[in-house]
């Protein structure tokens, strides 16, 4: 069963990218997939063979000559790197649409591409980013759902997400952190076939608060939770402090990080794994993942994005949605 891609902003990198992996399916062993979004966004960027189509079904027999595409939208122009209001309400569309498939099993997995928030904030978008959007469609609240990280050789998933930094110590709750450990476990189980997850917390201060001489929230709210996983029989250990977490030696001895803010866990993975790295959401009903970048509207249009993690995102949602049906 294929894949549903949405396109992302029309304006961005996502039509090219998702192209360009459909050039690298057999080079690569991208799994069949079929986009959706504006063939337009994609023809302005791209000069391969596109082909319409209204059923998934119909995306297997073709993907191997053509792209496939389930078409929302058209007749509006897109200029690459310019984002309007008209496009940002087709991506919003094409989500909607793709989550839509996903969730009947029309398709066996999601995966979305970049869309730019402001732009959505603009025509009345009202979730935290397409993570929240597409577990209110799935029926999960999004504190019960986790955001991992995913790269070759590193997993993350931050406690707290898009939040300014002055708010971080107060949005942490150890019941907030139980959740994300819960989510995190279970998707690891599901998705990634670890029998018994082993998780690493890092610290919210530096030195995880060197035993509140820098901060009282490890003492206060990270230990707590991390005794509470611990006596529901979770393989969870820490806080660490955050720097020393992330270097080669260190990385063996766990399967994902759990971080306390978005920064301590996106920076160590796109320092090693920029081209790379993949968005994943767990504790979905649906396998969902993302190349884990923007829009990169600067470079819009002008053959020079890479869609190395378009391809991982797809490989990555591929593989899960097998295991998922292999049970």
């Amino acid at each position: 069963m294929p894949l549903a891609v949405s396109l992302g902003d029309p304006a961005g990198i996502g039509p090219e990218i998702i192209a360009k992996a459909w050039e690298r399916r057999e080079t690569d062993a991208v799994p069949p997939f079929f986009a959706v979004g504006d063939c337009e966004a994609i023809e302005e960027v791209w000069s391969g063979p596109v082909r319409p189509i209204t059923d998934p079904a119909e995306s297997v027999p073709s993907f191997g000559t053509a792209l496939p595409v389930i078409r929302v939208g058209g007749g509006h122009a897109v200029t690459p790197g310019r984002p309007d209001m008209e496009g940002a309400r087709n991506s919003l569309d094409a989500l909607e649409i793709a989550v839509g498939l996903a969730r009947s099993g029309a398709a066996s997995g999601l995966v979305t591409g970049p869309v730019s928030k402001s732009q959505l904030y603009a025509i009345g978008f009202t979730h935290a980013g397409q993570t929240e959007f597409v577990a209110e469609r799935c029926g999960v609240s999004s504190e019960l759902v986790a955001m991992m990280l995913v790269g070759p050789s590193l997993k993350t998933v931050p406690v707290t997400v898009h939040l300014p930094l002055r708010e971080v110590p107060d949005a942490l709750t150890s019941d907030r952190i139980v959740a994300k450990a819960r989510a995190t476990v279970r998707g690891l189980q599901r998705q990634f076939g670890f029998e018994r997850p082993r998780l690493a917390v890092a610290g919210l201060n530096p030195h995880a608060g060197e035993d509140g001489a820098l901060g009282r929230e490890e003492i206060d709210v990270i230990i707590p939770a991390i005794e509470q996983l611990q006596n529901e029989g979770f393989d969870v250990s820490g806080p660490y402090p955050a720097d020393a977490l992330f270097h080669e030696r260190r990385r063996g001895d766990y399967d994902a990080a759990l971080c306390m803010y978005h920064d301590q866990a996106l920076v160590p993975l796109k320092t090693l794994h920029f081209d790379e790295g993949v968005n994943m959401t767990l504790g979905l009903p649906i396998v969902r993942t993302s190349p884990d970048h923007g829009t990169a509207f600067a470079i819009a249009g002008r053959d020079e994005a890479d869609p190395g993690a378009m391809i991982a995102a797809l490989k990555t949602a591929g593989a899960c949605a097998r295991r998922i049906a292999q049970g």
